[in-house]
C-alpha cells in the first residue's frame, strides 16, 4: 500500500500551482538549469499519490529550484540520492550522502556528480570572518550577488543595496571545473564602516552540490594586519533568473 506525498501536495498549493502548472513550472527550472526533464500532470499525480517513492535526479533538481525547499523536506517516502557539501571536521568540506561515497578522487570530479546546466542566477553568498580588533569575534557578511556563467568562467557582482552591512561592494571571479569552483574575490568596504574603505581581496575554493543549488567551501585572504585569514564561504541559489525584475526583488540588504 502506498503513502500519499502529502507535503509535496501542501507545498504545491501553497504555490498556487495546479498540477499542470506545477509540471510546466519543473520542465521550465529545468531549461533554465540546462537539465532539460519532461514533468507532466501525470508525474506529479504519481508523485502525490505516492505511487513514485522518490524523483530521479533531473526532476529532483527542478523541485527545489522550484519549490525552494531541499528534496529531502519534500515528503518523498524513499531517499532521492543528492550530495551535499558539509563540513568534515578537520577544517575542509566534502561532499557527502552520495550513493557512491565521497565523489571526488585525487582531484578528478566523478562523472556521476559533476553538476551540469548553467549557474547563473542571483545567489546569497554568506561568509565568516574573525575581527581581531573587536575581541576576535565572529562576524557574518552576506550579499545577494549575481552570477553570470560564460563557458567553465563565472563573474559575480553583488547588487548596489544587497549587502547585510552598510555599503560594500563584491565581486567574484570564478572558473568551475566538475564539482569544483575556483577563483578570487575582492571586496570594497563601506566608508562609513569600522573598515573605513579598505579594500580586501583573495583567494576561494568551493564545491558544488549536484543540484547546483550550493555551492560551500573557503575563502583566504589579509587581515588588517597583514596576516593570512580563512573562513568559511556559501553560495545558495535564490532564482536561476536575471531579469530586471527579479534583481529588483533583491535588490536589498539581506535577512541577518
Amino acid at each position: 500500500m502506498t503513502t500519499p506525498n502529502s507535503t509535496l501536495r501542501a507545498v504545491r498549493k501553497g504555490l498556487l500551482l495546479s498540477q499542470d502548472e506545477f509540471a510546466r513550472a519543473l520542465r521550465e527550472a529545468g531549461q533554465r538549469v540546462g537539465e532539460p526533464n519532461d514533468a507532466s500532470k501525470r508525474l506529479v499525480q504519481r508523485w502525490e499519490s505516492g505511487g513514485i517513492a522518490a524523483p530521479r535526479q533531473a526532476y529532483a533538481r527542478a523541485l527545489e529550484i522550484v519549490t525552494g525547499v531541499p528534496i529531502e523536506a519534500l515528503g518523498f517516502s524513499a531517499p532521492v540520492p543528492v550530495a551535499r557539501v558539509a563540513d568534515d571536521g578537520h577544517g575542509g568540506h566534502d561532499l557527502q550522502d552520495s550513493p557512491t561515497g565521497v565523489p571526488v578522487a585525487n582531484g578528478a570530479p566523478s562523472a556521476q556528480v559533476t553538476p551540469r546546466g548553467n549557474h547563473s542566477g542571483v545567489w546569497l553568498s554568506t561568509y565568516e570572518f574573525v575581527s581581531s580588533g573587536r575581541e576576535n569575534k565572529v562576524f557574518i557578511g552576506k550579499h545577494y550577488v549575481v552570477l553570470l556563467q560564460h563557458g567553465n568562467r563565472l563573474t559575480g557582482r553583488s547588487l548596489p543595496n544587497a549587502s547585510l552591512n552598510a555599503n560594500s561592494p563584491l565581486t567574484l571571479d570564478l572558473q568551475i571545473d566538475g564539482s569544483t569552483v575556483t577563483g578570487t574575490w575582492t571586496e570594497q568596504t563601506a566608508t562609513d564602516g569600522y573598515y573605513r574603505g579598505a579594500r580586501y581581496f583573495g583567494a576561494i575554493q568551493m564545491l558544488v552540490e549536484p543540484t547546483g543549488r550550493r555551492m560551500a567551501g573557503k575563502w583566504v585572504g589579509f587581515g588588517k594586519e597583514f596576516d593570512v585569514n580563512t573562513g568559511p564561504w556559501e553560495l545558495r541559489l535564490m532564482d536561476a533568473d536575471t531579469a530586471k525584475a527579479t534583481l529588483d526583488a533583491y535588490n536589498r540588504p539581506p535577512e541577518a
